[in-house]
């Protein structure tokens, strides 16, 4: 086995769209989970990599969207998960986090051959980004615990799906750096 990376997605976050707030009820379970897998990452000087929607804003950049989360009426649930100097962040636009984003060739620069997916949304981001990995020949690993949902029974068939068709393996979060 190579170079492992933790992939943060989408995990800074103000919560003013769509299904947020059948989102936060998961989103404030599974913090906890994430930031002691951050924690551990940069303990062990495993690269993580925040991945981020920019939430259509083309003229932002990382530092915004994270003062933006910061400012924003759920700030407690971006705290415990910020970047530090050695984190790393890339902006997408939706869904998939190499979907017209530099990720690939960062992670090869990286050399980089499997990653730890944690964050949100289990049955859509997650889901779609599991499936570009595996079809890059990376290999995903994704604690079930540290992965929000809004539909409790899709996440669960993504998971599963995750795991059966893309050979993920799913795990506890408490499983990594140990």
């Amino acid at each position: 086995m190579g170079k492992t990376a933790l992939i943060v997605i989408d995990m800074i976050n103000t919560y003013d769209h769509e299904d947020s707030e059948l989102l936060l009820p998961s989103v404030e379970t599974v913090v906890p989970n994430i930031a002691a897998l951050i924690h551990r990452a940069r303990k062990s000087d495993t690269p993580v990599v925040y991945v981020n929607d920019n939430f259509g804003e083309w003229r932002s950049h990382h530092g915004e969207v994270l003062d933006k989360a910061r400012k924003g009426p759920h700030a407690d649930l971006v705290a415990p998960l910020e970047p530090d100097d050695t984190s790393l962040f890339v902006l997408k636009a939706r869904h998939s986090i190499f979907f017209e984003t530099p990720l690939n060739y960062l992670l090869g620069q990286l050399g980089i051959d499997r990653l730890v997916l944690c964050g949100q949304v289990a049955e859509q981001c997650v889901l779609y980004s599991a499936l570009d990995a595996h079809i890059r020949h990376l290999e995903v690993t994704v604690p079930r615990d540290a992965v929000a949902h809004i539909h409790r029974d899709l996440a669960d068939a993504a998971l599963r799906m995750m795991e059966r068709n893309m050979g993920a393996h799913i795990c506890g979060s408490e499983d990594l750096w140990q």
